[in-house]
């Protein structure tokens, strides 16, 4: 039998234009955003079932402007009281806090816009047999025990359907609609004391905007064979050297790079100091867009959620923004921030469409979208063959960053030493350490357009009370120099 999804009630039942009509008169302006979400999710582990989740959330959230300010309320109650009681309270805590507001909004903050996006996809997720997806699982978690050595090999399998209405009192009205995959293949090996893991491309990669047909079984297969070599390859390895190298990251590891290191320093709502409490401040200062050389010429990364099926791909951002392509770095120069129309107000900096939220009790805040590094021209052999002594890591473990997302550390999966132009031996714990800017003007070389690779991952962490949200990273793997890598614990 096929998947069956259409959980109750359905979607149409909620009349987000009627919902509108009832409360458009509590506040100077209004916004109404219904989000319905289904989650499916099954994990495989030793080749048994261990987790087979279906899920339903929905619910709407209520903003009012009134003087200037602007307060949020959500609830879960879809019917007529429940949403007018959601838009009261938010008017009534709007009206209260307006006194002491930080910065005056206006409708400028919430253009009137309508549109619709449909994330790409061959198949709808009723396409899909849910006992043949199982089996397929179990098959691949088979394929990762490649020797009794491997103790733990994990299957697993995300599938997500999103629905969100947006509409406003000054006319707005979008609808954007979302299906998206994610997967993580994993084998630990053991020997002894001896303990190593390897994934397909690290825990949390592997996610993008597709349906079904995402899974391509016969390739996932052959990959969970390597994977599960790869993982005894750890076991007999050399320790990582403790040395300054050349160092060539991986794809799967510059998603990692790109996401601490750029795309949350640039976020404007955490150089304006709303994040300090929590998730902290940035070493980036407003008067640095247009000056700081955050990297070498070779550096251009851009916020892209028009880059189709990437992970954070959209047309609108949840203030009504429309997105577009921007660089926020070019030819190495800082140019622009992360932040919507609210942040870019009260900065009176450049910004982009990435005001977010996580879900239907969230209020939106400053997110990354899909952060880019744009491809360069260097192959990728022969950026080993320029290297007299370096190392090449793949698939990040682990990851330390201070407050100010200033000086890191970040530990791989797997690595290759690099000896005299050549990929040599298999190293274990291979990890590396920097400061961001330095790090970054290391950049020596940028690989090609056809190895260009899109990742992301479900799990960006931020805001208070904390919104756990989807972001994309893509780039082709990239050279620096002089890097600090140590090997042992990460």
């Amino acid at each position: 039998m096929p998947i069956q999804l259409a959980l109750q009630p359905d979607p149409l039942e909620f009349d987000s234009d009627a919902a509108l009509s009832r409360i458009r008169g509590e506040a100077d302006w209004i916004g109404l955003r219904f989000v319905r979400e289904v989650s499916h999710r099954r994990t495989v582990r030793n080749g048994h079932p261990e987790q087979s989740s279906l899920s339903l959330e929905q619910g709407a959230m209520v903003e009012a402007l009134i003087d200037g300010q602007i307060a949020y309320a959500s609830t879960s109650d879809l019917s007529d009281s429940g949403i007018i009681e959601a838009a009261r309270k938010a008017a009534a805590l709007a009206r209260a806090s307006a006194k002491f507001k930080v910065f005056p909004f206006s409708e400028a903050q919430r253009p009137r816009r309508t549109g619709r996006y449909v994330s790409p996809r061959r198949f709808e997720l009723d396409f899909l047999d849910l006992a043949g997806f199982t089996d397929r699982l179990i098959e691949a978690s088979r394929r990762l025990r490649v020797s009794d050595k491997i103790v733990t090999a994990m299957a697993q399998a995300s599938l997500v359907d999103t629905q969100v209405r947006y509409v406003s009192s000054n006319g707005s009205d979008i609808d954007q609609q979302f299906l998206m995959v994610g997967q993580h293949f994993a084998a630990i090996a053991r020997d002894g004391s001896n303990v190593q893991q390897r994934s397909l491309n690290g825990p949390t990669a592997r996610c993008w905007q597709a349906g079904p047909e995402a899974f391509d079984w016969e390739h996932l297969y052959v990959e969970c064979e390597r994977v599960g070599r790869e993982a005894l390859e750890l076991l007999e390895a050399d320790n990582c050297p403790d040395e300054t190298l050349d160092l060539i990251l991986a794809p799967d590891q510059m998603l990692l790079q790109i996401h601490e290191s750029v795309g949350h320093p640039l976020e404007l709502d955490r150089i304006l100091g709303d994040e300090r409490n929590y998730a902290g401040w940035s070493f980036v200062k407003p008067e640095d867009f247009g000056s700081l050389r955050y990297g070498t010429e070779l550096m251009n990364v851009t916020f892209n959620p028009t880059l189709k099926g990437e992970f954070a791909s959209y047309a609108f951002d949840d203030g009504g923004n429309p997105a577009s392509r921007e660089h926020l770095i070019k030819d190495g120069l800082l140019l622009r921030g992360l932040g919507g129309l609210e942040s870019q107000a009260r900065l009176g900096l450049p910004g982009v469409a990435n005001f977010r939220s996580a879900g239907w009790n969230r209020a939106p805040i400053d997110r990354m979208g899909n952060i880019n590094l744009e491809p360069g021209t260097t192959p990728l052999n022969d950026m080993v063959a320029s290297i007299r002594r370096g190392i090449y890591m793949e698939a990040n473990r682990s990851w330390s960053i201070d407050d100010y997302r200033n000086k890191f550390q970040f530990g791989c999966e797997y690595a290759r030493l690099i000896e005299d132009g050549r990929l040599t031996r298999v190293l274990k714990n291979p990890n590396y350490r920097g400061v961001t800017v330095p790090f970054w003007n290391s950049l020596k070389a940028v690989g090609r357009p056809e190895d260009f690779q899109a990742f992301g991952t479900p799990y960006c962490g931020k805001g208070e009370p904390n919104q756990v949200i989807r972001v994309g990273h893509a780039s082709p793997p990239c050279l620096f120099t002089a890097v600090e890598v140590f090997g042992g614990g990460a």
